[in-house]
């Protein structure tokens, strides 16, 4: 892999579901405030409990599952490695260590299921599929273009998806068929097809130094972007991040109807979006259907203000 600036300087078209719930709701101690919706036509899905994952830097790095009524819980063990993730069902970590080697770990169990990877690259991260049964990681190249490689958690099935310049901070989209990330020079987004292995740069995307989801269906991705000139970053996960929405298709930048200073965004594999915002004393979790309706707020425990956050578990 060839990356054109240094380690250190690494860094429409949204699914509209229609979704049914109560008119008001409270679970496991959680506030949540859902809206109502017409059932006729819907696509049912339950109510988010404000479950998820965060992680913080603390002398190493620390991923916490919290589940309202339980609060936290570790589940990720990559101790000072940089390259990590967490699955969307909130149960497994994927990271790289020092030595390239890609683990996947849930529980007690530890797997090794891949080698030979880029290492101490923070913005190299591996990333789960939708169904958290597969782990697409960045291998190495000594051009602008890198594989791409897709293996079973348990360490089968491993297959080529592609090559692409945007190798930093892949997601996957809902639909299982594309993979998005920021180039190493932070100067684009491009989005591999998995189903072709054919990679085509993100129309309206400038100066990306984190790309967090995508929509279920590929077209629409939520970016972190810097003005030219501002500093990029190390490649890091960002904890906190000011969420930018472009369709990648037109270019255009999709409004977020949520006020506040709004610290996060993530799409959901059933097409809602999630949009975090900053509070004084915790934030909240703003939920919004394919239309841009609220559906919920929640409120994240306070321990979590200013924590990362690395998935939101339906």
């Amino acid at each position: 892999m060839k990356l054109r600036a240094p380690a250190t300087a690494l860094l429409a078209g949204v699914v509209t579901w229609a979704l049914t719930f109560p008119a008001a709701a409270a679970t496991n101690g959680v506030t949540t405030r859902v809206a109502d919706a017409s059932t006729r036509g819907t696509v049912l899905a339950r109510p988010l409990t404000g479950a998820a994952v965060y992680y913080e830097y603390n002398r190493g790095v620390r991923i916490d599952r919290y589940q309202p009524g339980k609060g936290f819980a570790r589940i990720g063990a990559p101790s000072d490695n940089l390259q990590f993730s967490a699955s969307p069902d909130g149960k497994k970590v994927a990271w790289i260590t020092t030595r390239g080697e890609l683990k996947v770990g849930w529980g007690s169990k530890v797997t090794t299921v891949a080698k030979g990877l880029p290492a101490g690259i923070p913005c190299l991260t591996p990333t789960w599929s939708p169904d958290s049964r597969q782990v697409a990681y960045v291998g190495g190249s000594r051009t602008d273009l890198s594989p791409v490689g897709v293996v079973n958690l348990d360490g089968t099935g491993r297959r080529a998806a592609g090559r692409t310049v945007g190798v930093c901070h892949l997601a996957w989209s809902g639909d299982g068929r594309y993979l998005a990330g920021y180039a190493g020079t932070a100067d684009a987004v491009y989005k591999l097809d998995v189903k072709t292995g054919k990679s085509v740069k993100a129309k309206g995307v400038t100066f990306p130094t984190h790309v967090q989801s995508l929509s279920p269906d590929g077209r629409n991705v939520i970016v972190n972007m810097v003005r030219k000139g501002e500093p990029t970053g190390d490649g890091g996960w960002p904890s906190l991040f000011t969420p930018t929405i472009v369709d990648t298709v037109t270019g255009k930048k999709v409004p977020i109807p949520v006020k506040g200073r709004l610290v996060g965004a993530f799409y959901l594999a059933d097409g809602r979006l999630v949009v975090r915002v900053a509070g004084a004393a915790y934030n909240s979790l703003v939920v919004l259907d394919g239309t841009g309706r609220r559906l919920q707020t929640i409120a994240e425990p306070a321990k979590a203000r200013q924590l990362g956050l690395l998935q939101i578990i339906p």
